[in-house]
């Protein structure tokens, strides 16, 4: 009696490389998982019930600041139209403020205030610190050739 879907034959295995890659997938998909969950904590600790994406695009300003709208999304793949609002919001919450650009002056640069960054590196510390426990017993050169394969692989993902 053969199995639904066989032709008979005998199987064969999967390509190792297929399935090495396959393997790898998987364990991106539980660390992209993983690292929305802390996301959204950290989201939290700079203001209860503030949105993932809020935090991102506010992580974002603290990062390239200072920083232009219109930069910002295009950084995040974002529409102009909420990364306005989610900017109207990380300002009323006093996370952020903004300046005149000098050499555009119809431009506005966006910059996080000092309170901004304090609770910014308030929420990111806990996760600092346990990436540096579970790094802490690793060999220093797997975790520089960790950093080399990632770098390479975003850079071939940027890639067309």
């Amino acid at each position: 009696m053969s199995k639904p879907g066989c032709d008979g034959a005998e199987p064969h295995a999967e390509d190792p490389h297929v399935a090495a890659t396959r393997a790898l997938e998987a364990e991106f998909g539980e660390l992209i998982a993983r690292f929305r969950h802390l996301v959204a904590e950290q989201a939290d600790r700079v203001s209860p019930g503030m949105l993932p994406g809020a935090y991102k695009s506010f992580a974002a300003i603290a990062r390239m600041a200072p920083v232009s709208s219109a930069a910002l999304a295009e950084t995040l793949l974002a529409d102009k139209a909420q990364v306005s609002r989610t900017v109207r919001d990380l300002e009323s919450l006093g996370l952020i403020e903004r300046s005149t650009d000098r050499e555009d002056r119809r431009v506005s640069l966006l910059s996080p205030t000092e309170e901004g960054l304090r609770r910014l590196e308030a929420a990111r510390d806990p996760q600092r610190n346990s990436l540096m426990r579970h790094l802490s017993t690793w060999d220093l050169q797997d975790i520089h050739t960790l950093t080399r394969l990632l770098r390479a692989l975003r850079s071939d993902a940027d890639t067309p």
